[in-house]
């Protein structure tokens, strides 16, 4: 039987405090404590997942450099994986340390490449809108113009499911569309929950963050799928984790 090869693709650990900006972070040698009052500590950590029809990506990081090329590319080629070869490319949202890697270089245009080429892009048109509207910090609308008139990019209005297999479903909480994805293949479910279940700690504590958009909704949100992912035997995906990438329920 075939089973879903799960893949987290990390660009290391990170603080970010009020300034919005990704400082990094060596767990071995960096203390927290030294950092700005406030300061969260977070993994950037975009995932592909192999399945029986798609090579997937989940989110694209932050769009940094590593030896002369992207860094998503760079950890894909580690795995074994050529980027051109990626099918579909699942956005839970649109801030600045998810979707750095979306695009590649300026071209002579001044409008930047996809980074995958053969690939489709999902995404939630409203949140491509109000990336727009809202524009930076959390957002780096140059980075999200490439989307726009895409004719790889498949634009979700509201939940749904993409070639039988894919849920996705409109959660906000964190921002106003962010969306979260189901993949069910060979009897498996991988669960990708993006900024609203970003760890596997805030899973199991009760707490209101103030940098979502609805932090209520997301608390409640956490907890029905970690009930439900616990009795139906979910892997979880954490993409801010900085010890726990992926968690499976049995």
């Amino acid at each position: 039987m075939h089973t879903m090869q799960i893949i987290p693709l990390s660009e290391g650990a990170f603080t970010i405090d009020k300034t919005k900006k990704f400082v990094p972070f060596d767990l071995e040698k960096d203390d927290l404590q030294q950092r700005p009052t406030g300061s969260l500590l977070v993994e950037v950590q975009p995932f592909a997942i192999i399945t029986t029809e798609d090579i997937l990506v989940l989110d694209t990081g932050l769009g940094f450099e590593k030896d002369g090329m992207l860094q998503l590319h760079y950890n894909l080629r580690n795995a074994g994986i050529d980027p051109a070869s990626v099918t579909k490319v699942l956005m839970s949202h649109l801030h600045k340390d998810h979707a750095g890697g979306i695009s590649g270089d300026c071209t002579g245009r001044g409008i930047r490449p996809l980074s995958f080429p053969n690939a489709t892009y999902y995404i939630q048109r409203r949140e491509l809108e109000y990336a727009f509207e809202k524009g930076p910090t959390s957002y780096i609308p140059d980075e999200l113009e490439c989307l726009r008139d895409s004719p790889r990019v498949v634009f979700l209005d509201g939940d749904g499911i993409i070639d039988g297999y894919i849920k996705y479903e409109i959660t906000g909480a964190h921002c106003p569309w962010h969306q979260v994805f189901w993949i069910v293949d060979g009897g498996e479910t991988a669960f990708f929950g993006g900024d609203v279940a970003p760890q596997l700690q805030q899973m199991k504590s009760r707490f209101v963050a103030k940098y979502d958009y609805d932090g209520k909704k997301a608390m409640q949100l956490r907890q029905q799928w970690w009930d439900q992912g616990q009795r139906e035997g979910w892997t979880f995906l954490f993409y801010h984790d900085v010890k726990t990438p992926t968690w499976r329920a049995f």
